[in-house]
C-alpha cells in the first residue's frame, strides 16, 4: 500500500495551523503516516531528503515501511503545502527541509489522533493457509528459510538492546521487536509439530 500525499492542518487554540489556501480551494486532507513520520524527524532539526531516508530505515524501518520515492515525493508535496521550507542546496546537490510552524502544528494534530489496528500482510502465512498444494518437502523448506531469518532478526534486536539505548521510546519499539520474533519463532515450532517434516 502506498501513503499518497494528504495533510489536514487544523486551528489550535486561538492559533490557526491552516495553510493559507484561497477560499474556494478544496479543503486539506488528512496527514498521512510516511509524511507524519517525516515531520516527526524533521523535529530534530533540518534535514536532507537522504538524511530522512537513512534516518527512517534505521529508526522505523523494522516495522513501518518508507520508500527513498516517497520520503522525497512527500517532502516536495509538504513543502508547497507550507509544512517545510527548503534551505540552500548543499553538496551533492542535497537541500536540506525544516520544520515550519504549520508543520509542527500538523504533526502536533496528527500525533493525538488514534493510530487504529494494525494491519498484518505476512506472505508466509498467505502461503502456509494453502500449503496442501505443494510438493511435499517445499513448505518445510520455506519454514526453514523464514525461521532463519527470524533467528538472525531476534540476535540483532537483542544485540542492540543490549547497547543500552538511552531514548525510552525507542526501547519500547526495540522490545515489541524482541518479543514478536521470539513469539514467531515459538510458532515455527509449533507449526512444525503440527505439520511434520514431510510438508
Amino acid at each position: 500500500m502506498v501513503d499518497m500525499p494528504q495533510w489536514n492542518v487544523k486551528p489550535r487554540g486561538k492559533v490557526s495551523a491552516m495553510v493559507d489556501r484561497p477560499l474556494d480551494a478544496p479543503a486539506a486532507r488528512p496527514l498521512n503516516a510516511t509524511a507524519a513520520s517525516l515531520l516527526g524527524f524533521l523535529h530534530e532539526g533540518p534535514k536532507t531528503g537522504w538524511d530522512l531516508v537513512v534516518t527512517a530505515q534505521e529508526r522505523i524501518g523494522k516495522f513501518w515501511s518508507i520508500t527513498t520515492s516517497q520520503v522525497y515525493r512527500e517532502l516536495a508535496a509538504m513543502e508547497r503545502a507550507g509544512l517545510v521550507e527548503a534551505g540552500e542546496v548543499g553538496p551533492r546537490d542535497r537541500k536540506p527541509f525544516a520544520l515550519t510552524d504549520s508543520g509542527r502544528a500538523a504533526f502536533a494534530e496528527w500525533i493525538e489522533r488514534e493510530p487504529g489496528p494494525e494491519n498484518i500482510r505476512y506472505p508466509l502465512l498467505l502461503t502456509v493457509a494453502f500449503g496442501r498444494h505443494l510438493p511435499p518437502g517445499r513448505l518445510a523448506e520455506m519454514l526453514a528459510v523464514h525461521r532463519a531469518a527470524h533467528e538472525r532478526r531476534l540476535a540483532d534486536y537483542e544485540r542492540a538492546a543490549a547497547e543500552h539505548c538511552a531514548d525510552p521510546y525507542s526501547s519500547a519499539t526495540l522490545d515489541f521487536g524482541i518479543v514478536y520474533e521470539r513469539a514467531v519463532l515459538e510458532w515455527f515450532g509449533r507449526v512444525a509439530d503440527t505439520l511434520g517434516p514431510a510438508s
